[in-house]
């Protein structure tokens, strides 16, 4: 799969004083699984190293100013902005993930001023606000808040649920779809109940309409639900929920030690990994094939170990 990623995260040296910000994570872990597409518009625009530029607020309008020479550089940066938003859509990414606090690609993350020099707020850099236009229901995030342990693992989760929806569509039919969603079941809980029941709605059909229509409808339902983040709530009663088909097959201690495991989870003591694992221990030697084909199971490769951090439950 493909992920546009900013330049200067990659290690490329191209930030305005001709230095990276090579993040360890993407280049160490994520790249074992994935194609990096780079970008950098202001790099594109300017080279390295540049004067530094800043946002600024004018009236209703936002312009990119040299901190240097206070230059207009508003229409030279746009136009790089969208020869790399092309290269983006060219490449079919599954995930953007832009450099934090950037004019250019932070997310609500870039500093904007007034024309008096004090700081406004806080808004979408100009590459990042034209991504989020052309591409709605693409993940994207920045890397300064994939330091946090619960919003990498969630953002990783959409990104191979978001891949896997791309290849799955290719060649579907109404069968596979009616498999797709049974197996999906417990990974789309996670993130919302709510959307989890449209979904079985469009899968029901009951207008009935054509496929190509019940896909389409699915899809736009499917990644607005896998955009939704998890919480300890909603993960325990997915736990809960998987646990109860086991009940019959569980001896008194058993369930105790899952139980158990469980609870600890809610209350911070374990990460999720650990119920998870007492979960999949018992399906695999009870043969429960309908929790063994489901993806939050298994949403992304475990060697990430996402799930493992105490951190990564809100």
């Amino acid at each position: 799969m493909k992920i546009a990623i900013s330049a200067c995260l990659l290690g490329e040296k191209v930030r305005f004083d001709k230095g990276h910000k090579r993040d360890e994570f993407i280049m160490d872990e994520l790249s074992k699984y994935a194609e990096f597409i780079s970008f950098c518009p202001e790099n594109f625009a300017f080279g390295s190293p540049r004067p530094s530029i800043r946002m600024v607020k004018d009236n209703e309008n936002l312009k990119i100013i040299s901190n240097k020479t206070g230059e207009n550089l508003t229409d030279t940066l746009l136009q790089s902005s969208k020869n790399d938003l092309e290269k983006v859509k060219t490449n079919n990414v599954v995930g953007i993930v832009f450099k934090s606090k950037s004019p250019t690609c932070g997310l609500m993350s870039s500093k904007v001023y007034l024309e008096n020099g004090f700081a406004e707020g806080k808004d979408d850099g100009m590459f990042a606000s034209l991504c989020k236009k052309e591409f709605p229901l693409l993940p994207m995030e920045e890397e300064g808040r994939l330091q946090d342990s619960w919003l990498r693992e969630n953002f990783i989760m959409q990104v191979f649920a978001y891949d896997s929806f791309e290849r799955f569509k290719q060649s579907a039919k109404m069968k596979d779809l009616v498999l797709y969603h049974q197996h999906s079941k417990f990974m789309l809980q996670s993130k919302d109940e709510t959307l989890y029941r449209e979904l079985g709605r469009i899968v029901g059909n009951h207008e009935p309409k054509e496929f190509s229509d019940i896909l389409s409808e699915y899809e736009y339902v499917f990644k607005t639900a896998i955009s939704k983040k998890s919480s300890i709530g909603k993960t325990r009663n997915v736990l809960e929920h998987m646990a109860g088909f086991l009940k019959t097959f569980l001896d008194s201690n058993e369930k105790k030690i899952l139980h158990e495991h469980i609870d600890d989870y809610a209350n911070k003591i374990i990460p999720v990994i650990v119920p998870l694992s007492t979960l999949k221990l018992y399906v695999t030697k009870y043969n429960v094939t309908y929790l063994l084909e489901q993806t939050f199971l298994n949403p992304y490769p475990k060697e990430l170990a996402l799930r493992s951090d105490i951190k990564s439950v809100k």
